[in-house]
């Protein structure tokens, strides 16, 4: 196979295969969903319940999506999004006002996101032994902020992000439109400027990208920076949809969202990847939670499922690799 049809072959794959995989496990729950909740399953609410509850994970896979194109990965969202969250609580409570509390909050994401990138790229550290070891930090030092108990604070316009105004419109909650605004963005990002082209020849092959003059540490510093702020803001979804900050709450969301950058496209070995396919696939992981808390499997067939879809995520990864170099 010709070098240009196998890098067409390569983008067609990229770009139809997160919409086969939604399409898929949209038909599997048409199927094996009972009859009497089907209907409420493709129902206009739960479709708004489902954007909403794909908020805090596609933010999270904007950030993802930059750091796994780069070559790298972060383990640390989770506790980014929890400490983030009760950092915000904490301030509520204090009577700082909300947009003062949203600032703070997306600033921190991004001064842990800075803390991870200037210790990978500084000390050439491997990416997934620093994040596992913030992500421990970032737990306890929620559990310490939030004295190990779920912090309550009084009504704030913050909570109102995460919530429908209008359960029997048909609008989604105001924070569907802020994750679609800023996919919008980030698409422009990655695809249309300097930095975004930085992003992708980092990812794939660093040493070259350093030789064409690229300041690798720089720009990589950079992309966990940035990923921070946008891991802060999945923390400020996380307070509102909560209503409280919990520091065990988003257990185990870095795995969603890094299962949703790799249905979307992305290669674990980096240099590929896209805005929409991560969407795509943080939509695919929230219709996979929804539909079988709809189908009222246990909780631990839903931990079941979502582990297979991960390795089968990374098992399509490496058959796109493969298919690449035929």
């Amino acid at each position: 196979m010709s070098e240009e049809k196998t890098s067409k072959l390569g983008a067609f794959f990229n770009a139809v295969g997160p919409f086969l995989i939604l399409l898929f496990v949209l038909g599997l729950f048409a199927v094996v969903m009972p009859s009497e909740v089907r209907g409420t399953f493709f129902s206009i609410y739960n479709l708004k319940l489902v954007l909403t509850q794909t908020v805090i994970v596609a933010i999270g896979a904007l950030g993802m999506t930059m750091i796994i194109v780069s070559a790298g990965i972060d383990l640390s969202v989770g506790s980014i999004i929890a400490v983030t969250s009760v950092l915000g609580a904490v301030l509520i409570r204090q009577e700082f006002s909300p947009v003062l509390v949203v600032l703070a909050v997306i600033l921190a994401g991004g001064f842990v996101g800075l803390i991870n990138g200037t210790i990978i790229a500084g000390f050439k550290m491997t990416p997934f032994i620093v994040t596992l070891g913030t992500l421990g930090i970032g737990r306890g030092v929620a559990k310490w902020l939030a004295d190990n108990q779920t912090v309550n604070f009084p009504a704030s316009p913050i909570g109102k992000i995460m919530h429908d105004p209008n359960p029997l419109g048909m609008l989604p909650a105001p924070g569907v439109w802020i994750a679609i605004a800023l996919a919008i963005v980030m698409t422009f990002v990655m695809r249309r400027t300097i930095f975004g082209r930085y992003i992708f020849a980092i990812g794939s092959n660093e040493a070259t990208a350093r030789l064409c003059g690229i300041r690798t540490r720089l720009v990589k510093t950079a992309i966990y920076g940035i990923s921070g702020l946008l891991f802060g803001l999945s923390g400020v979804m996380q307070l509102s949809r909560l209503r409280q900050g919990d520091p065990s709450t988003a257990i185990g969301i870095e795995l969603d969202i890094i299962a949703a950058v790799v249905i979307g496209g992305a290669s674990l070995n980096g240099g590929t990847g896209s805005i929409l396919g991560s969407m795509i696939g943080a939509l695919t992981m929230s219709v996979l939670r929804n539909g079988s808390t709809q189908s009222d499997w246990p909780n631990y067939m839903q931990e079941i499922i979502i582990g297979i879809v991960i390795i089968l995520a990374v098992g399509l990864d490496k058959w796109r690799q493969s298919r690449m170099q035929l």
